[in-house]
């Protein structure tokens, strides 16, 4: 952790700075990283393998309650990939609310194809955010929103096949901005946030230059409003993820992503991602618990719009 983010840290831990609206409790992140801890022990789950339908019921299992209700939608199409015709599922799921329009929370949840032979299980990249979202809809569950309503959105397909020049990955959300494109969903959104790698124990949220700026201080605010202003926004670049299906559709989109994980060096030049290393000891509570603090404030700061 970073000298200035620990002294924030430890400053919040005390008591010493704000965090949360008065009344508001933060966000379990140790509950986010226990259900981190449950999918990624089901192994790598690159597309077309035993651990991909093993995720699958994994998201089936923890969404039995929204199924039961009709706000669960399983989302199956077939990607053109370099390897073959390769069918791919999008799990979304509905919590409604009293506001006309949608908020959308979205991570991926497979494993990388081309590391299928090395055990790369992705704890960060794809699990940490799945244990986000999944916790999150937890929050969710049995109140009744007087905002927007809150869809939340897993992925499917967004690790390349092959390589990650051209087209060849973000097929499930290429896939599902087209769809809501065709069947008039796109108009309701009024904002979608993409949740990735952010379980991450040095957190440092990088300001995606692409996302749509007004979004960006919305969420730079979300996160001075509870206390973890110091783990976002200090770099800026371009990541090529999947917000920018929709950002190309006019929506509303940010990627929230700590995109700098683990340290580089010359046998690891971008540090953890995409290697081996990328395991659960890598993942904390406390970066989930900043994480899923600064997506409700967000969406408590949308619904005032």
């Amino acid at each position: 952790m970073r000298f200035a983010q620990m002294v924030r840290a430890v400053a919040l831990s005390l008591g010493l700075l704000p965090s949360l609206a008065f009344g508001q409790q933060h966000f379990r992140g140790d509950r986010a990283l226990e259900i981190t801890r449950e999918f990624v022990a089901i192994g790598p789950r690159w597309v077309t393998s035993p651990g991909h339908l093993k995720a699958e019921q994994f998201l089936r299992n923890q969404f039995k309650a929204e199924a039961a209700k009709g706000q669960l939608e399983e989302d199956t199409f077939t990607a053109n990939t370099p390897i073959c015709p390769v069918p791919m599922r999008n799990f979304i799921v509905r919590f409604p609310g009293k506001k006309n329009g949608v908020i959308v929370l979205t991570t991926h949840y497979e494993t990388n194809y081309p590391l299928r032979n090395i055990g790369f299980v992705g704890a960060n990249d794809g699990g940490s955010t799945t244990g986000l979202l999944i916790e999150i809809a937890n929050e969710l569950r049995g109140k009744v929103s007087d905002g927007y309503s809150v869809w939340l959105v897993f992925f499917d397909g967004e690790e390349a096949i092959n390589s990650w020049q051209g087209m060849d990955h973000t097929y499930g959300s290429r896939h599902l901005a087209a769809k809501w494109g065709q069947d008039g969903t796109l108009p309701r959104i009024k904002a979608l946030m993409l949740a990735d790698m952010l379980g991450d124990k040095d957190l440092d949220v990088e300001e995606e230059s692409a996302s749509t700026p007004w979004l960006v201080r919305l969420v730079g605010q979300a996160a001075k409003d509870t206390g973890h202003g110091g783990y976002f926004f200090a770099n800026r670049g371009a990541v090529d993820d999947d917000h920018v299906a929709f950002l190309q559709r006019g929506v509303p989109s940010i990627d929230i992503i700590d995109i700098d994980y683990g340290p580089h060096t010359q046998a690891l030049p971008d540090g953890y991602h995409h290697t081996a290393q990328d395991t659960m000891d890598k993942v904390s509570a406390h970066s989930l618990t900043i994480a899923g603090d600064v997506f409700l404030e967000s969406i408590r700061l949308l619904n005032q719009r």
